[in-house]
């Protein structure tokens, strides 16, 4: 047995017996959700080691008090942050105990009194606090940057001795302390968005429910974007019924984009109309009218509410982009460098990703607080790593690791960060843990185009390609004015479905293809039995990447089930065979190799 002086963090989950008896399957869900994204993590961070789990706590043990003491605020803080969205009937806390003292080792397991008083400290705590002994305060006083209250000595169950007990207190917007960086916290300017109360033009008193639910629906899944702020309903409702000015009414919201609409019933019909305005200038940015049949007012709600959530963020970040357009990059702030960062990541091109890399360092730079900058910045760099433009792909990859974590540390609940962490995952081969994340960034936004197509994109990988199609095509509907390679990904999931005529009809929409949608093509072809134009396209996946041969590009797949790779190794074996035949031919002949002809625009099917 080893004896060592030791830091020990004792947890336990307040309320566990409550919670099970209420929802088993729902909290041991929570519970392993709080420990893959924040806990573990966390602890790992922190250079801890867990010795011992029960299903509702741990005994972490660390070398380091300090790390101890930052561990637990982390996840204590980052716990407030989570419960924000959740009914309070749902909500998971923790109690926490550190202590230090003598510590034995034995058989993966850890005893003795510096664990015992860990342990009756958590049970003292109060629930989401941290108690700690003097023996910890003492060694962080000058540490760490947070506060502690003394409550006295206090007599502890078992304990011979009364122990002295702090309290660290932990204020609403505390930060996470971070021992490697002393900048201050600086607000981002994002752009403001007011949604007034919709118009009731029925004359039907009973339809106004309909009109504020809607009303109401929209300003909430707005909300959930985070790249932008949303005035709450409390101050546009205000207005409701009154005929307003709508500059004075932006001014006084502080709003820099209004969206006002109305809502007409007739027999069964329903018509709504809505309106993005730009309050600078009074122009209108975005209108559209919605035409519906009435079978049931709660699905056309939610089904409005999407269509019109889906297509705002975009027309906003459009018009900010074309402002953008008119500023120098010595001027820009963190949210316009981040825009500007997405404009070049959504090219895919080398030169373009360079220079959103600059955007998105600086962006960073200018507000190490802003998580959703730290998001795309992994985003961003993980793009250059998938594409292998960068000279070091582990070190890229250790980075897109580390700005994810730094996200998600300062933001729980923004679906990007969750999106990009699935993508990540997708891309280490980890679909569970891909899983995990898109359920989690589809829970926080279900109405996010990027979220929506990746659903269909993961649902392709795990072998359910024609419910990832109607993934995919819901995204396409979300927003129409979706980037290009939405249909890339439909392409490549009605293959999977052996959808042949619908994959080609999907690829062509592309202005241009790189090597692999050109091998994607080249099989579909060669699945349908046309070998001249899947030798065709395996030519141009040839001339694109001289390198690339059938087994690199299956490595660059990511099918869960080995029929899904057998498939699609069959039709490029076959296009390979069509194409081999077809130079030897032309060969003979001496005639030049031509390029595929694409079929005009005209046949294109529509989403």
């Amino acid at each position: 047995m080893e004896h060592r002086l030791a830091a020990v963090l004792a947890a336990d989950m307040a309320g566990y017996s409550r919670l099970m008896e209420a929802d088993e399957v729902g909290t041991l869900a929570r519970l392993r959700a709080h420990r893959i994204e924040l806990i573990d993590p966390a602890i790992a961070k922190n250079q801890g080691r867990i010795f011992k789990t029960t299903g509702d706590g741990l005994l972490v043990e660390f070398q380091s008090v300090a790390d101890a003491v930052r561990c637990a605020t982390e996840v204590q803080i980052r716990m407030r942050r989570r419960n924000s969205d959740v009914p309070e009937n749902k909500q998971i806390h923790f109690r926490i105990g550190i202590n230090l003292g003598d510590i034995i080792f034995d058989d993966d397991d850890i005893y003795g009194d510096g664990v015992n008083v860990a342990a009756r400290l958590e049970q003292l705590s109060d629930i989401g606090g941290i108690f700690i002994s003097q023996a910890v305060q003492e060694q962080v006083l000058d540490r760490v940057d947070i506060q502690f209250e003394y409550l006295g000595e206090k007599s502890l169950k078992n304990i011979s001795r009364s122990v002295r007990v702090w309290r660290a207190v932990l204020e609403d917007g505390a930060s996470i302390p971070d021992p490697g960086s002393g900048q201050a916290r600086r607000a981002v300017v994002k752009p403001s968005i007011a949604v007034m109360p919709f118009a009731n033009m029925s004359r039907d008193p009973e339809q106004e429910y309909f009109v504020d639910g809607l009303t109401e629906d929209i300003i909430t899944e707005l909300s959930r974007r985070h790249e932008l702020f949303v005035i709450s309903r409390n101050s546009t409702f205000v207005y409701k019924g009154k005929s307003v000015n709508l500059r004075e009414v932006a001014q006084k919201l502080g709003a820099q984009y209004l969206v006002e609409g109305s809502v007409r019933r007739s027999g069964d019909q329903l018509r709504v109309t809505a309106q993005l305005i730009d309050t600078a200038n009074d122009a209108h940015i975005w209108a559209e009218r919605y035409d519906r049949k009435l079978d049931d007012v709660f699905a056309i709600q939610d089904e409005l509410t999407a269509a019109i959530v889906a297509t705002l963020p975009g027309r906003v970040e459009a018009a900010q982009h074309d402002l953008l357009a008119r500023k120098t990059p010595a001027n820009f702030a963190a949210y316009e460098c981040v825009l500007a960062a997405k404009v070049r990541h959504h090219r895919s091109d080398r030169a373009e990703n360079e220079e959103a890399q600059k955007l998105i360092a600086q962006a960073v730079e200018l507000d190490p607080d802003y998580a959703h900058a730290h998001a795309w910045r992994g985003c961003i760099l993980g793009q250059a790593w998938v594409y292998g433009w960068c000279a070091d792909k582990e070190a890229t990859y250790n980075e897109v690791l580390r700005e994810l974590e730094i996200a998600r540390t300062l933001d729980e609940n923004d679906a990007d960060v969750h999106r990009i962490l699935a993508a990540s995952c997708i891309n280490r081969n980890d679909l569970d843990k891909a899983r995990h994340h898109q359920e989690r960034a589809l829970a926080l936004n279900p109405n996010y185009d990027l979220v929506v197509v990746q659903q269909g994109e993961l649902l392709s990988w795990l072998g359910h390609p024609k419910e990832g199609v109607e993934w995919i095509r819901k995204a396409m509907r979300l927003n129409p004015h979706h980037p290009e390679r939405f249909w890339s990904h439909l392409g490549k999931a009605h293959f999977a479905a052996h959808e042949y005529a619908e994959a080609i009809d999907a690829f062509m929409h592309l202005a241009r293809m790189d090597a692999s949608q050109h091998a994607f093509v080249a099989a579909t072809y060669a699945s349908m039995g046309d070998p001249t134009a899947a030798a065709a396209h395996y030519e141009q996946m040839a001339v694109l990447d001289p390198e690339l041969t059938i087994e690199s590009f299956l490595a660059t797949l990511h099918y869960g089930n080995e029929t899904d790779l057998a498939h699609i190794r069959a039709g490029l074996t076959m296009a390979e065979a069509a194409h081999s035949g077809r130079a030897a031919g032309l060969q003979e002949t001496g005639l030049k190799p031509v390029e595929p002809v694409r079929p005009p625009k005209s046949l294109k099917g529509c989403a």
